[in-house]
């Protein structure tokens, strides 16, 4: 997905609009989500176990991470919303493969990973507004001699089953006819792990979760993360298709919290600071696109 930074004078007067609807209306408390929420007194949360910074495991097992925060942010927005003493947060793993299936089956409510928003995903599930912006990138050994894609021409390179990024590759090695020898891991952490084991010459994801992992090894040096964007990855918390209500609700609170200041706050907590298991800090500061974005929260993506 590529993103023209032209386009964003068009989105902020959309988003304008929007924000104010979002902020000065309140939804009915009806449709099958929110009377099932009211109901059990119980919502259920979508997280991924390694793709920290965003949604991950800590020494505890415990999830954690900067899109778990603002899903307990919205998830308290709901409580309120539906004046329930206290709302049971109840959590399922997901892999890119089956994070799709669990918001359409309903076993989850809200997922809260890496799921970008693309035309292909909105056909299934909804998304709310954007909470980051990634640019697809590669990791490399520092001594490999790589700096751009044309360098992987003939080897082996690994991405993860279920992501956008295969397609983006397939392609790439279409036009530049680089005979690429791409293999899939199950999830991002394995990916990374035959990066590490020197099975695959490079790693490609989106940008921020190469950091994060880099951040995560006992020497962050050997690394590299190389290459210009393939393309520009909105991320956005995942939810059921065609439940107007719910959805206001979630892109209502999403709003507040990018325009009271939590959201740089749970951001530069998660990206700026040293973070639980690996305990260091992705050091990675806001880019120009999700600082633009905050100002004028909306969910209309150009694909």
């Amino acid at each position: 997905m590529y993103m023209d930074v032209f386009l964003w004078p068009r989105y902020s007067i959309l988003g304008t609009l929007l924000l104010s609807s979002w902020l000065c209306s309140t939804p009915a408390i009806a449709g099958p989500t929110l009377t099932k929420i009211k109901d059990t007194q119980a919502i259920t949360i979508a997280y991924r176990e390694t793709t920290a910074p965003f949604s991950y495991l800590d020494a505890d097992k415990k999830p954690v991470g900067f899109t778990v925060d603002l899903c307990l942010k919205i998830v308290e927005g709901i409580r309120q919303e539906l004046k329930l003493q206290q709302l049971k947060v109840n959590y399922l793993a997901v892999t890119p493969s089956s994070r799709i299936a669990a918001i359409t089956g309903g076993q989850a409510d809200l997922e809260c990973g890496t799921t970008t928003n693309n035309a292909e995903r909105r056909k299934q599930v909804a998304f709310t507004v954007p909470h980051f912006f990634a640019g697809v990138r590669m990791v490399v050994r520092s001594d490999s001699g790589i700096k751009n894609w044309i360098d992987l021409r003939g080897k082996e390179v690994v991405t993860t089953k279920g992501t956008t990024t295969i397609k983006l590759l397939n392609d790439r090695n279409k036009v530049r006819a680089l005979a690429l020898k791409l293999v899939e891991g199950g999830d991002h952490a394995e990916s990374f792990s035959m990066l590490e084991k020197r099975q695959a010459s490079a790693f490609v994801m989106d940008d921020v979760i190469l950091y994060g992992f880099r951040a995560s090894t006992k020497r962050p040096e050997e690394f590299a993360i190389v290459g210009d964007a393939l393309s520009v990855e909105p991320y956005a918390i995942m939810l059921t298709k065609d439940d107007a209500e719910f959805k206001a609700l979630v892109d209502r609170e999403m709003a507040n919290l990018q325009n009271d200041g939590d959201f740089r706050k749970i951001y530069d907590k998660w990206f700026m600071h040293s973070i639980p298991a690996p305990g260091k800090s992705v050091n990675m500061p806001m880019g120009y696109l999700l600082r633009d974005s905050i100002l004028f929260p909306t969910d209309k993506i150009e694909d």
